[in-house]
Order: structure tokens, then sequence, then C-alpha cells
């Protein structure tokens, strides 16, 4: 967990990751250029964005930013990690809307 872009880049330097989830709203580099750096840097890492604002996966697809889903908040951990086994275990990259988002 990181609290900005800056610090989420320095924790992934270090480490290989999954997925990334990203919020939208960060102090400094927003979530969508964090997303796009993530992409830059660590190709193999899935992107999720996530906000209280909707995006629909029209939306998601226009921002370009790698991500491969969008999770509304607020959202229950479990919930998140049962659409995340349900989006990853493959390599589609399509963006997906999470359940419960208007698409």
């Amino acid at each position: 967990m990181a609290q900005n872009a800056d610090a989420a880049l320095e924790l992934m330097a270090g480490q290989s990751f999954d997925v990334a989830v990203v919020d939208l709203m960060l102090p400094g580099t927003n979530g969508i250029q964090l997303a796009r750096l993530i992409r830059e840097r660590h190709a193999a890492t899935r992107i999720v964005l996530t906000s209280a604002y909707h995006l629909s996966e029209r939306q998601l697809v226009r921002v370009d930013c790698g991500a491969i889903a969008f999770v509304p908040k607020p959202f229950d951990l479990t919930e998140l990690a049962r659409f995340l086994r349900s989006k990853l275990p493959g390599d589609d990259r399509r963006p997906h809307t999470a359940p419960g988002a208007a698409a």
C-alpha cells in the first residue's frame, strides 16, 4: 500500500506485482498517470483502477492507461478478490467494469 504515486513506484521498483489497484484520485500524480507509468515500467503488472467516481468501460478504453478493469468504491475486499480471480487467470487485457458499475 502506498499513499501516492511516487511511493507506489518506489515500492514496485524492488518487487514484482501481479496486480496494482490504483485510485484515480491521488495527491500529485493522478491515478491515470500512475497507471501509465506502471504500464511503461512494469508491463507484466495488471492495473485495476478504482474511484468513488464512475468510469465506464468505454471511458476506461479511452484513457488508454493499460487498466484491465475498473472497480467502483466502496468495495468489499472479498468481492474485489473474487472479481480479480475471475478476470485475471488468463491473459485477457481487455478492460472490464466490476459488477455494480453502470456500463
